[in-house]
């Protein structure tokens, strides 16, 4: 293998014409820049220059040398470079979130890639667990759950809270009676969120195997499609709740012991993220404004008659 440091010499000496002036340039010695060159003829095993007293000429391995060298040497430089850089807002970064949370969040990470087109966001809706293996192994840079972090490797940051929040179709008042005949609308996370808010606020309350089942989707968007056409209730964490297309539809309660879930931040301890990880996740901070009145409050939607 060439040493870069030899090939940079007989470069620049080609480029100054001069044995002195390189020399001069390099903060070398004249017998320096010589023996540079004598050890790249003896590794290639060919001559490279032609010598006439002070003055040289380039033999056809020398120019060919010359070329391709320089070439090469550019590239070395380039290379420098890039690894050296660290842009904040080039590259891709690789997220996983619950469902809800990604709904409202992936909007707002496409708003700044379309501001950074350099930026490339690979965004997965996937539960805590698969969240957690994944940041773990390294196939995500960052990664959001709705329970602290079990893993020693795993750092976790906790953003807020996001309220559990009680959705009906729009014509119904958020009674025990209502939801008796109404029957519930399941997900994946459908019985456990039920059991921790209507828990908290009906005494009527023992399981959600009280509540008929009208429904089940594993699609975080389409779960209050059936809701807004009255054929059932469920309980949402509320970013799920702000992102249905059709709000005037849908009647959403905190209910009067208002019950949410934790959010945090995870990534891996030892690593030491680049900075387009470390755009997103501030990016991602600002939904920290879990706590914004926006649907702590009141209902969301039409009120019942």
């Amino acid at each position: 293998m060439l040493n870069p440091r030899w090939l940079q010499t007989f470069c620049s000496l080609v480029e100054i014409g001069s044995f002195t002036r390189t020399a001069e340039q390099l903060f070398m010695t004249q017998s320096g820049v010589s023996q540079h060159v004598r050890k790249l003829e003896d590794q290639l095993g060919v001559e490279l220059l032609t010598r006439e007293h002070k003055a040289f000429s380039l033999t056809e391995a020398g120019r060919r040398l010359y070329i391709d060298g320089r070439a090469l040497l550019v590239s070395l430089e380039n290379l420098q470079v890039s690894v050296g850089e660290d842009p904040s807002h080039e590259g891709e970064v690789r997220i996983m979130s619950p469902g809800s949370v990604g709904l409202s969040l992936f909007p707002q990470l496409l708003d700044l890639q379309v501001d950074h087109p350099k930026l490339v966001i690979d965004y997965r809706f996937a539960p805590n667990d698969d969240i957690e293996a994944a940041v773990a192994k390294d196939a995500i840079d960052i990664g959001l759950m709705t329970r602290p972090p079990e893993r020693p490797e795993i750092r976790g940051e906790l953003l807020g809270e996001e309220p559990l929040l009680l959705v009906m179709p729009v014509e119904y008042a958020p009674t025990w009676q209502n939801l008796m005949t109404l029957g519930f609308i399941d997900h994946p996370d459908g019985h456990y969120h039920a059991r921790k808010l209507l828990g908290e606020n009906f005494e009527e309350f023992e399981s959600t195997h009280q509540l008929a089942k009208r429904g089940f989707s594993n699609q975080i968007g389409l779960i209050l499609e059936p809701v807004s056409r009255g054929l059932g209730f469920t309980v949402l964490p509320r970013y799920a709740v702000e992102a249905f297309p059709n709000p005037a539809a849908i009647a959403s309660y905190p209910l009067a012991k208002p019950v949410s879930e934790p959010l945090f931040l995870v990534g891996q301890v030892r690593k030491q993220p680049p900075r387009r990880v470390d755009t997103i996740a501030d990016e991602i901070r600002k939904l920290g404004e879990l706590n914004s009145p926006s649907l702590a409050n009141g209902h969301h939607g039409h009120s019942p008659e």
